[in-house]
């Protein structure tokens, strides 16, 4: 389910893009403390050893290199699937840092600065919610699709549900939702994109009436979709490379 809808939304928590307050417009009780407090911080991270994780760069969209490498190989070792570890921060390595950004209640801006970088040294992941069995989970509070096996977190995305917009379809107005409960696959497209009323749906796996888990070419770190849980097209891939979707798998949603 995939036109865009008019998404209005709270205003957002601080991320990690937005810039700080020149030091010179600090005062200067401010502006020594804040001299002092990184000389201290400074010394620590050499004391430590942690100097090089201060001066880590900051990686976004279009980054490239070593530094994106190891990003790409840590956030993997953690379950946020970003594909192959090839240096070039695109667009499903985005929706990994959208995912761990969620997952430690950070700003969503797809930035990886010193908090994110922190919370993928504290090895964030989401406390499970499902103890036995292979299922998915899409936490519609916190926006991620988690895949459990064995009752332990496999993978984690970044996912979209419904907006809670209005929007017209077969003859009435609707409320883009997505109801709660524990449902079961039934439904399964494989051969690529699918044409609905509502829009193109990536390789979907139906789990309640007209509700999917399906790959898309938009999914921001908020509600956007008419009700379906969007997550990109090479998780969608992924998922059915692995065996995900399949007839009879459990879907929780809460």
């Amino acid at each position: 389910m995939n036109r865009p809808l008019i998404h209005l939304s709270a205003r957002p928590l601080p991320s990690e893009s937005d810039p700080a307050p020149p030091v010179d417009q600090l005062p200067v009780t401010s502006r020594r403390g804040l001299i002092l407090l990184g000389v201290g911080t400074l010394g620590a991270g050499l004391t430590l050893g942690t100097g090089t994780a201060l001066a880590a760069p900051v990686l976004k969209k279009g980054s490239r290199g070593s530094a994106v490498t190891t990003l790409q190989k840590n956030l993997s070792a953690l379950g946020y699937w970003c594909g192959t570890a090839d240096g070039s921060f695109g667009h499903v390595t985005e929706q990994a840092v959208y995912a761990i950004q969620k997952v430690a209640g950070l700003g969503k801006d797809g930035v990886v600065g010193a908090k994110t970088q922190a919370a993928i040294a504290a090895k964030k992941k989401p406390r499970s919610a499902v103890t036995s069995g292979s299922s998915f989970d899409i936490d519609l509070k916190r926006q991620i699709l988690i895949c459990y096996t064995g009752g332990r977190v496999k993978w984690t995305f970044n996912t979209s549900t419904g907006s809670g917009e209005r929007y017209y379809s077969g003859g009435r107005w609707k409320t883009a939702t997505t109801p709660k409960g524990s449902f079961r696959m039934y439904r399964l497209y494989s051969a690529g994109w699918q044409t609905g009323s509502l829009g193109r749906l990536y390789r979907p796996g139906y789990y309640d009436r007209g509700w999917a888990i399906h790959g898309s070419t938009s999914i921001p770190p908020y509600p956007a979709s008419h009700g379906c849980a969007r997550i990109s097209t090479a998780a969608t891939d992924l998922l059915w490379r692995e065996n995900w979707i399949v007839k009879d798998r459990r879907v929780l949603v809460r």
